[in-house]
């Protein structure tokens, strides 16, 4: 009698576990892992934000939204939680400077998709960063940061010619700055496969951070991604920047997650007004 009643009752448990919905979507990210998506999530976007080819040549919304996103989580405070055990214990468990030396860069490459107008999930924001991308905090003197805005805007104009060296191009979040592609950017040493160190600073000019005047002595908390903290594309000032301030570090929270709470908690699940068009934070000023 107990054993049919164990099976009686696995059988029931199977049935009730197959009727249940389906709350996770299988995604396939650009690395080949197949990871598992909340499908339960759904926001609102009263306009398309444009990434890919547009996000590599100029500021756009998504650019935008996507640096303010990971901005708001260091000035906030809710990145105090996402520090590495090994950080923590090293005394490190929160941003180091005041909320108005804090900036957030992300390259244009990791914008592969637009954000449509109309309701979207967590599978979207897969789409637009197929990447297994987790938040960093790098250590910048403000030389250390315009040029590293040099070495990213080097592919400007960008053509068809320059369009791999374009995906290094920095959307911004707490600065505003200008590019003057109708001077060369001054080649350095190669680095990777389409980059180039900036020898001089020729072209880049920062107007403000946030709000306040450049100031190229002043330290930065830049947020970004694990791979321009370990150098991808034009981002070796990202690694030797880390090398030099330790406080600086990779944290275990992945962009996409960050991204979305940002949308959920700040904006109310509704991306309005404030993203219809670029927010003017980026000039390219074109070639004569």
């Amino acid at each position: 009698m107990k054993l049919h009643a164990y099976r009686a009752c696995a059988l029931a448990l199977a049935l009730a576990l197959f009727c249940l919905p389906a709350f996770a979507v299988t995604f396939t990210d650009a690395h080949g892992n197949e990871i598992e998506l909340d499908e339960t999530l759904q926001a609102y976007s009263s306009f398309t934000l444009p990434g890919g080819d547009e996000a590599r040549a100029g500021e756009t919304s998504l650019g935008d939204l996507w640096a303010d996103a990971l901005r708001w989580f260091a000035v906030s405070g809710e990145i105090n939680g996402w520090f590495e055990e090994d950080d923590v214990t090293a005394g490190i468990s929160s941003i180091q400077v005041d909320a108005d030396h804090v900036v957030a860069l992300w390259n244009a490459g990791n914008l592969r998709a637009s954000l449509p107008e109309g309701t979207f999930g967590a599978e979207t924001l897969a789409e637009i960063l197929p990447y297994p991308n987790r938040v960093a905090v790098v250590y910048m003197s403000g030389a250390q940061l315009l040029e590293a805005l040099e070495a990213a805007s080097q592919g400007l104009p960008c053509t068809e010619g320059t369009y791999d060296a374009c995906a290094s191009f920095m959307q911004v979040s707490g600065l505003s700055y200008t590019v003057d592609t109708a001077l060369a950017y001054d080649r350095g040493e190669p680095y990777g496969d389409h980059w180039f160190r900036a020898a001089s600073v020729t072209r880049t000019s920062i107007q403000s951070v946030n709000g306040q005047p450049f100031d190229e002595n002043a330290q930065y908390a830049v947020i970004t991604s694990n791979a321009n903290f370990n150098g991808m594309d034009s981002s070796y000032m990202f690694t030797e920047a880390a090398a030099e301030n330790q406080a600086g570090t990779i944290t275990t929270a992945v962009v996409r997650d960050v991204v979305w709470q940002y949308i959920s908690s700040q904006l109310s699940g509704q991306i309005g007004e404030p993203y219809a068009a670029p927010q003017g934070r980026i000039q390219v000023l074109p070639s004569k």
